[in-house]
């Protein structure tokens, strides 16, 4: 079966609401990573994150790595809240895989959580 790498960073992780996307077409935990230091991220209602590309003011984001059945990767994406997609990401490492990314008009007028580092540590700080 051919796979690819799949960066996540929101309700797909591991013990997350939308984890089961993952785990029920067969993905596999890799590890967690963190990507290039030229993205930001926003809060979505405080339902789900969404992480931009940008060319100034940006930081490391927190994710996992998963290696995804080709096959079911289509099924991720349309179980994806409407906004997010698949995209390019670029590891710390300057690796570039696909990962789930946020269109900019889902952002407008969203809590930008980007100071966090990530959707896990929002959380947390947000349940405290």
């Amino acid at each position: 079966m051919e796979t690819v790498l799949l960066a996540v960073n929101g309700t797909l992780m591991r013990g997350l609401e939308l984890n089961k996307n993952l785990t029920g077409i067969g993905a596999r935990f890799l590890r967690e990573d963190q990507t290039d230091s030229c993205y930001r991220l926003w809060s979505i209602e405080d339902k789900h994150p969404a992480m931009m590309r940008v060319r100034e003011k940006g930081t490391k984001i927190s994710l996992e790595i998963w290696d995804v059945p080709v096959e079911g990767l289509v099924s991720v994406l349309l179980n994806e809240p409407p906004g997010l997609s698949i995209g390019k990401v670029i590891l710390q490492d300057k690796s570039v895989i696909l990962g789930v990314i946020g269109e900019p008009f889902l952002c407008m007028d969203q809590l930008e959580i980007t100071e966090f580092g990530g959707w896990r540590p929002y959380i947390q700080q947000r349940k405290a």
